[in-house]
Order: structure tokens, then C-alpha cells, then sequence
């Protein structure tokens, strides 16, 4: 049975990764560390960024983790099924979008980066990785989360056409999206007023 021409299959996968995008894991996060709701500090993301800014490395990293692997497992698992890149890269989209509009949470989410992360390194593991390293190049040297997920993500489409060809639709998509989630950082690095980690 050819599962690429399973329409039935491909529809649940799709809607599946956007059930798992749609976990806003930074908020179980900060209630086991007994942290403040994140969309009611800082930036207001429920990203880890926003975390570490509540209460540093550890509940950061735990929910990097978790918001990486919803996008990774989705997109493992059609992997694993046998399916296309194509069908690969609409279901990263839709775990990404899970988390930028989540149905559990009034369509309200996060910027989707570390999501994108997750799905990115099942189905181009690569590109993902070089553009990890653009990103801690990026916030090393400015120590701007905004400044460095820029970046990286707007270098996806290029490293991705160079060497692994066939995922350029994916990445030139989560970038638009990704770019267009930090309109408010944009705005507020061209005013100066963006802060730090």
C-alpha cells in the first residue's frame, strides 16, 4: 500500500502535529518551578527565551527541549511511515503553526523557533545543525535571542538550497512565518528598544 496517496493518513498526521504544536510547554514549565505565567512577563512569548528570563537556564532548557521535540516526533513518525519530503515538511508546518496559533491556548502563541528546531533536524538534520550554530554565533556575540533566531532562520533557505535541496520550500516557509511572528522585535530593533537575554 503506496501511504503517500493515503489522503485519510496525511490529513491526521497534519492535524495531529498541529494538536502537539498547540502544547505551550512553558507553561507546565513554569508552574512545576513555581514561575510566573511567561505571557504575563517580558516579552510575553511562552517561549524559552521568556523562561530563562523568569527563572534562568534550567526551566529554559527543559521547555527548549519539549518545544523541540513536538516538532521533531511528528515529523519522525511520517518519516517513519515512509511518506515524501513534501508530506514531511506539511506536517513540520503544521506542528509550527501549532505553536504560533495553538488551539488550546485562544489561537494565542509563541514565535515557533524552537519548534521549527525540532522539525528541522528530522527532516533536515544539516541544515538545522549550521543553522544552530548561526544562531549561537549570533547570540553569543549580541546576546539578543531576537537578533540571533533572525538570522538563523533567514539563512535557512539559503543553506538548505546548497545542500539539501529538496527541503527549500519548507525553510523559505518557516522563515516567512517566523519573521512575520517577530514584527514587534523588528519594530522594536529599528527603535533601539529590543532587549537582551
Amino acid at each position: 500500500m503506496d501511504l503517500t496517496n493515503n489522503p485519510i493518513l496525511i490529513v491526521l498526521l497534519c492535524f495531529s502535529a498541529y494538536l502537539a504544536g498547540s502544547v505551550l510547554f512553558a507553561l507546565p514549565v513554569c508552574r512545576l518551578w513555581h514561575l510566573p505565567d511567561p505571557r504575563a512577563q517580558g516579552s510575553g512569548n511562552p517561549g524559552a527565551t521568556n523562561v530563562y528570563r523568569a527563572g534562568g537556564w534550567r526551566p529554559a532548557l527543559v521547555t527548549l527541549a519539549l518545544d523541540a521535540f513536538k516538532g521533531w516526533l511528528p515529523v519522525w513518525l511520517t518519516h517513519l511511515a515512509g511518506l515524501s519530503i513534501l508530506v514531511q515538511a506539511m506536517v513540520a508546518l503544521c506542528a509550527v503553526t501549532g505553536h504560533m496559533i495553538p488551539l488550546f491556548y485562544r489561537f494565542k502563541g509563541g514565535k515557533g523557533v524552537a519548534t521549527a528546531l525540532g522539525a528541522g533536524l528530522a527532516l533536515a538534520p544539516v541544515t538545522t545543525f549550521i543553522m544552530a550554530a548561526i544562531w549561537l554565533i549570533f547570540m553569543w556575540r549580541w546576546r539578543i535571542s531576537a537578533v540571533a533566531s533572525l538570522v538563523a532562520i533567514i539563512s535557512g533557505p539559503i543553506i538548505s538550497a546548497l545542500i539539501e535541496p529538496d527541503t527549500l520550500p519548507l525553510f523559505g516557509l518557516l522563515a516567512l512565518l517566523i519573521v512575520v511572528r517577530h514584527r514587534n522585535n523588528l519594530i522594536r530593533l529599528a527603535q533601539g528598544r529590543e532587549t537582551g537575554l
